[in-house]
């Protein structure tokens, strides 16, 4: 399940009683029913197993469920894994969801929130993205992200249904498979094994902590106009290099740079690695929501997390290796509401 959905969905079940919160996933190789244990007994919780790419399925999901609000986070979101599997990335991103937004529109949902990326913006040295920055993505999974938005846009073109799209930063913290570069190079030290860096691990990215995003989702439900893009970043940047250091310093007690490289294991970069993806979140703040975690403290929650339970998904193992060839997986929220 991707890391934002899951916290989405436990602080809507928690915070909301009267609403009935549907959780549809495929449970795939990076999903773990593990991170939903604390609400999976609520009577406003209720799980389905489904794949967002099944017409049929899809339909007769929103006929026997009155869906009020679909919160769409199903997507391939592996950017190394779509080098390799362009085709499944298409599939799954672009086909997938336009299944779900027509089925959506077929049900007159009141408001189809499209969760997409950065990335769709390309890299950047010193420009600083906006909501109308044009979309140049450089790699498949971006590219497939893009495709995706464009057919969510359509239905807001064509028939005036309520989409709203976002594009957030690399999120983090507790909950997250550990193929994504934080909980891996966590998982990989607490295993005493070394970080491994694609090519020289200068590309910079901005971390933004797990429920500052939730409470992002949860201003775009109340506050969020229909046909608008919001860009969910934080100003916090880092280069992967700087994390491995951060993170074996933290989890290693070294402050010795011979130590810190003995951690560090460069292998081949990616055929492309965009440098950073600087956006600006003007008009998040203008609804009210910014970023209030600090690094020092998200980092050490994640950092305690992933000691505790690190072994929560399936072929957990497989996250780790430099180049993993895995499958794919799904996460939808759905909202009763």
């Amino acid at each position: 399940m991707h890391v934002s959905a899951s916290h989405v969905v436990v602080s809507l079940v928690e915070n909301y009683p009267n609403y009935l919160i549907i959780n549809l996933d495929k449970l795939d190789y990076c999903a773990s029913l593990k991170n939903l244990e604390t609400i999976s007994e609520k009577q406003n919780y209720k799980f389905i197993q489904g794949d967002i790419c099944e017409p049929h399925f899809i339909k007769l999901l929103f006929e026997t469920e009155k869906i009020d609000i679909v919160l769409h986070f199903a997507a391939q979101t592996h950017v190394d894994l779509s080098f390799w599997r362009t085709l499944e990335f298409t599939y799954v991103n672009v086909y997938g969801t336009h299944v779900l937004v027509t089925a959506a529109y077929e049900a007159c949902v009141e408001k189809f929130i499209y969760v997409s990326t950065d990335e769709v913006y390309g890299g950047s040295i010193d420009e600083e993205f906006d909501e109308a920055s044009p979309k140049r993505p450089t790699n498949p999974y971006a590219s497939s992200k893009a495709a995706a938005e464009c057919f969510v846009q359509s239905y807001w073109e064509r028939y005036q249904f309520p989409v709203v799209i976002t594009r957030s930063s690399n999120v983090y913290g507790p909950h997250q498979y550990p193929e994504k570069v934080i909980p891996k190079f966590i998982s990989l030290l607490h295993q005493n094994r070394k970080c491994c860096i694609h090519g020289s691990g200068l590309q910079r990215r901005n971390f933004i902590y797990t429920t500052d995003v939730v409470e992002a989702f949860l201003t775009i439900l109340k506050k969020g106009k229909p046909g608008e893009i919001y860009n969910i970043g934080s100003s916090f940047e880092m280069s992967i290099l700087q994390l491995a250091k951060e993170l074996i310093h933290l989890i290693k007690k070294t402050s010795s740079e011979s130590e810190m490289e003995y951690w560090v294991d460069y292998v081949k970069d990616r055929p492309i690695n965009d440098l950073r993806y600087p956006m600006n979140s003007e008009k998040m703040h203008n609804l009210g929501w910014r970023p209030k975690v600090p690094w020092k403290e998200g980092i050490k929650k994640t950092i305690e997390w992933y000691r505790d339970n690190f072994r929560n998904w399936k072929n957990v193992e497989k996250a780790l290796d430099p180049f993993p060839v895995t499958g794919h997986s799904h996460s939808l929220m759905n909202c009763r509401m």
